[in-house]
């Protein structure tokens, strides 16, 4: 089966790099990440832009518009990503870089760091960001839920935060990353109400296979059980990993037994080829 990670970071902040030494340990590396996507018959993947101009900064009010994807080399042509937006640094010098930017074949969207940045999804801020994504056509992606910095502020990632959002700007597709978690009864309610509005099931867990095995024995994922049953919108999720949070084999093991067999293909693949449409031009399919 071929599988496409929506929701993966190369990036040169510190709290990545700290993750994978004392928490997931995975080889944070290009050649560590392509020997586990090999491993599991990963095709692609898109990469969520993020930088900070001095280490543990993240997030970082002074990270320029477009955040890029920081890793030395060329990228591999089967990575994609998406440009990551500070809202503090929307002027029209970034503006003109981030449109370059999405000019780019790699460039699969564009991502906007709720509760990272003290902003809500349907602030004014972003309508620069939502015209550049309607005249590209290129989906935005959010995050939602927890945030991975005690700096963070929840109201502001809030998964109902989006609802707005959706129904305002029905010509562009928009992808919850993490369903909102803790809150994805919330997060699958606004998917699935809104036929713009996608969801990536990455992030959900950070650590390694037993940290999974262990919190099986407990109620640790009847919440996202709950969400799934409810929203039964399996055309609108995708797999994603949020590596090197935890390692690629841990998460997809885990989602092959949370997702009924039938929706594999979409959930693990062609759901990505639908709402990335230029992963098309690399992988040569028609979605």
């Amino acid at each position: 089966m071929k599988i496409i990670d929506a929701h993966m970071h190369i990036s040169k902040i510190q709290s990545f790099k700290q993750t994978a030494e004392t928490l997931s340990f995975v080889d944070y590396s290009i050649d560590g990440l392509q020997k586990e996507y090999e491993a599991e018959g990963v095709v692609a993947a898109i990469a969520m832009g993020v930088t900070e101009t001095i280490p543990g900064a993240f997030p970082d009010p002074e990270a320029e518009t477009p955040m890029g994807i920081d890793f030395d080399g060329p990228v591999p042509n089967e990575f994609f990503y998406c440009p990551g937006i500070n809202p503090n640094k929307l002027n029209e010098q970034n503006l003109l870089l981030l449109e370059k930017s999405l000019q780019n074949p790699q460039t699969a969207g564009i991502k906007i760091y709720l509760g990272y940045y003290p902003y809500y999804a349907y602030d004014k801020v972003y309508g620069p960001i939502y015209e550049l994504a309607k005249a590209y056509r290129l989906p935005v992606v959010f995050h939602t839920g927890d945030t991975y910095s005690e700096r963070g502020l929840l109201k502001y990632s809030h998964p109902l935060t989006l609802d707005e959002v959706a129904v305002e700007n029905r010509d562009i597709q928009f992808m919850m990353a993490h369903l909102g978690d803790p809150w994805v009864l919330d997060g699958a309610e606004v998917v699935n109400k809104n036929d713009n509005m996608f969801a990536d099931l990455s992030g959900l867990i950070v650590g390694t296979a037993k940290d999974i095995s262990d919190k099986k024995q407990s109620r640790f994922f009847d919440h996202l059980l709950h969400a799934l049953s409810y929203c039964e919108h399996y055309e609108k999720l995708l797999f994603g990993t949020d590596w090197p949070l935890i390692g690629v084999k841990p998460f997809v093991d885990l989602y092959k037994d949370i997702i009924p067999d039938e929706h594999h293909e979409n959930f693990f693949y062609k759901n990505a080829l639908r709402l990335f449409p230029k992963l098309n031009m690399v992988l040569k399919e028609d979605s």
